[in-house]
């Protein structure tokens, strides 16, 4: 598909203002040793560290989005949260350095009332509203 060039511009800005994230994703999939692919203009990387370092995790995780990097614990993991994972692709686009401190401030703000603090944060409402994975098709 050809983009105008005023909607290729706003392509590319929206790359560069994810960039620190993505930068930071790929040197930490290149640390960790992950497989790369690259689907619909976003890195997926996956690999045993990678599934190791998410099952770390204090909530340990399927997937996790860095920018326009994605983290999965295996290929399938990766299939299965790609539609819930492009969501929030889309919020580093609109919200780039800031989203990181933004997430965890929304967080902190529902954990310190008492109420769930992942479920319940603006940002996986809106990736929840698009897709919710089915987690039971794990790969051992």
């Amino acid at each position: 598909m050809k983009l105008s060039p005023l909607k290729w511009i706003l392509r590319c800005l929206a790359y560069v203002w994810a960039s620190p994230y993505t930068i930071a994703g790929i040197a930490i999939g290149l640390i960790l040793g992950g497989r790369f692919q690259r689907i619909d203009g976003v890195v997926e990387i996956f690999g045993p560290r990678i599934e190791k370092a998410l099952g770390r995790m204090p909530m340990p995780a399927m997937a996790m989005t860095f920018g326009h990097v994605v983290f999965g614990v295996h290929a399938v993991a990766l299939d299965v949260t790609r539609r819930h994972e492009a969501v929030h692709v889309k919020q580093y686009e609109r919200w780039g350095p800031l989203f990181v401190p933004a997430y965890l401030a929304a967080s902190a703000y529902l954990y310190a009332r008492g109420r769930d603090g992942y479920r319940e944060n603006p940002f996986e409402i809106e990736a929840y509203a698009v897709d919710t994975p089915d987690f039971s098709q794990r790969e051992s």
